[in-house]
């Protein structure tokens, strides 16, 4: 499978997302800049990295969403082309349409940096294929506005249709987040936000590897 990495500027998690596409999938993934209108048709799977794309003005991932390379990413996403946004990505992908939902400040208003367990709550997703239903995994975070608001029908519908796929559990919820959501998918299920930066464990120099098996998912390689 081939892979392409959005880059923005002030994204700062870009090379460790590089890097773990990489490792995991043994091909270097395409680099695709703001500019870019086209991404190409042989692309199975993009990624929107974390960091603080235009220094979070506005709104975190606000002018980020209405760059062009968004709108060649709807494109994508829109014929089944699968997508994964971590931290900032997850904020752009919802300020973009392609999720429901926002992300608003930390209950506590402090930035959070640290490990938390996430509970997997839909194993059948083409992201979450390699890990068991209810399986508990560890995750690093890294942010400031990672607190997940929805009105009550979206969140009935997410709940409903298998849409979230982690949760924050064993009391680690770093945000505040509601339902303890940390990461849901499309209707369509080809598109997946989180919070937690799965990229920083998926290998034994990291701590650890719960992080591996999300992209295994997603590039086909989960048995």
């Amino acid at each position: 499978m081939k892979t392409a990495v959005v880059l923005l500027p002030g994204l700062n998690r870009d090379r460790d997302m590089i890097a773990a596409l990489t490792r995991i999938s043994g091909h270097a993934p395409e680099t695709v800049w703001q500019t870019a209108t086209e991404i190409g048709a042989d692309i199975d799977l993009i990624v929107i990295p974390g960091g603080f794309s235009y220094g979070d003005y506005l709104r975190c991932g606000a002018i980020a969403a209405r760059m062009p390379v968004m709108q060649a990413v709807r494109e994508r996403a829109a014929k089944g082309v699968k997508v994964i946004g971590v931290c900032n990505g997850f904020q752009i992908l919802l300020e973009s349409g392609l999720l429901p939902g926002a992300l608003m400040r930390n209950a506590s208003l402090k930035f959070v940096c640290r490990e938390v367990k996430l509970k997997v709550a839909n194993a059948m997703t083409a992201f979450t294929r390699g890990y068991g239903e209810g399986q508990v995994i560890r995750c690093p975070v890294a942010h400031h506005d990672g607190n997940y608001f929805a009105d009550a029908e979206t969140l009935a519908a997410l709940e409903g249709d298998g849409q979230v796929v982690f949760r924050y559990t064993e009391g680690t919820n770093p945000n505040g987040s509601m339902n303890d959501i940390a990461g849901i998918v499309n209707k369509a299920g080809n598109v997946l936000g989180m919070m937690p930066h799965p990229e920083n464990l998926i290998e034994v120099a990291h701590g650890g590897t719960d992080g591996r098996a999300l992209f295994e998912s997603a590039l086909g390689l989960a048995a």
